[in-house]
């Protein structure tokens, strides 16, 4: 699809490529939905969860169905950061050459990205910010689109090394997977062996889609467009602040759980990534502009891994989930007030006044 793509389009072919992950990928329909929204609001998703969820091949469904190039990386103990970033090699007839990592994709899946060391992980720093790669003092553009889907490993155990700050701060959404039912279980198994060719069949694809390929990278590239200029009205935007603030236990009208559990709370980029996946939310739902809907239905996977807890949540068992359903049960949607009018009798009588002529 070309990049002109227009606005009154963009609702239906994002919803189109989420139907065709969710054919892909069974039993996941939040994860599919999170990967999509940090997609379109140009982010970047951690997922946790078991192995064997369908992680990797969600990833690789979404690379062919846009056409882009899809790289993977295996974290690992000994992985250094030229691995990632690339190197540059001495030529036979003197000089070097760079040769790009693997970083160098439209998507990127790291696999189990708190196995490597901090060294490593900070190489994805610059890369997941700026879109850039800087080796031996030179800055090198990644291609367009870019996309890191990073893996966390949650097995307690050794050789783990918890990703900083700084680092959970550059991702969008943390979404967490869970086990699939009976029904989706069943389908999975039924898959099992099958080519993508044959899960993607054009005969299951929604009204408008034939089969991969319904979405390019350009036409990716215009509904983040489309979905970075969504309007976001002031009372919503008020709602989003109020929401962030709530999350800062320095604050009177924090709510208890906050006061008591939280370390500190989100960040003025918070509210960055809380307004652009509201608005990829909205895009996918098919509106035009932000809603309280939407700023609520994405706040946990935005917040949840910007809270720091304290001792004494971690002594208590308390998950960042709970602190965060305090705190959207606390945080009122305030709508404008309706303006004043005219009762509706007198607006009659002034429409049935006589018209006014010139002489």
């Amino acid at each position: 699809m070309r990049g002109d793509m227009p606005l009154v389009q963009a609702p239906a072919s994002a919803g189109a490529l989420e139907a065709t992950l969710r054919r892909a990928l069974v039993g996941q329909p939040g994860a599919v939905r999170g990967v999509l929204i940090a997609l379109l609001a140009g982010g970047h998703v951690l997922l946790e969860g078991p192995p064997g969820l369908g992680k990797t091949l969600l990833v690789r469904a979404l690379a062919q169905a846009l056409a882009l190039r899809f790289r993977r990386i295996a974290f690992t103990p000994d992985l250094m950061p030229a691995d990632v970033l690339g190197t540059q090699v001495l030529l036979d007839g003197g000089g070097f050459q760079f040769l790009p990592g693997p970083i160098f994709a439209n998507l990127v899946l790291v696999d189990e990205v708190n196995r490597a060391t901090p060294r490593t992980q900070s190489a994805l720093l610059e890369a997941m910010q700026e879109r850039t790669v800087t080796v031996a003092g030179q800055s090198r553009p990644l291609p367009s689109p870019f996309f890191v889907l990073a893996t966390e490993s949650s097995v307690e155990g050794e050789g783990l090394y918890p990703l900083p700050e700084a680092q959970l701060d550059r991702f969008l959404l943390q979404m967490r997977l869970r086990l699939p039912g009976e029904e989706a279980l069943r389908i999975i198994a039924d898959r099992a062996g099958l080519a993508p060719e044959r899960i993607w069949d054009e005969a299951d694809a929604p009204p408008g889609q034939h089969g991969l390929g319904a979405l390019d990278g350009a036409g990716l590239l215009a509904l983040q467009r489309h979905a970075a200029n969504l309007p976001v009205a002031s009372y919503v935007r008020d709602y989003a602040v109020r929401l962030v603030l709530a999350t800062r236990p320095e604050q009177r009208a924090a709510p208890r759980p906050v006061q008591r559990y939280v370390r500190y709370g989100a960040s003025p980029r918070a509210l960055q990534a809380l307004e652009a996946a509201a608005r990829a939310h909205a895009l996918l739902e098919g509106r035009f502009n932000v809603a309280f809907a939407d700023v609520r239905r994405v706040a946990p996977a935005v917040l949840r891994h910007r809270l720091r807890l304290n001792v004494e949540a971690d002594v208590q068992g308390v998950e960042a989930e709970s602190v965060l359903a305090a705190v959207l049960a606390a945080v009122p949607e305030e709508a404008p007030r309706r303006a004043w009018r005219l009762p509706t009798p007198i607006i009659r009588r002034w429409l049935r006044r006589p018209a006014w002529g010139w002489q």
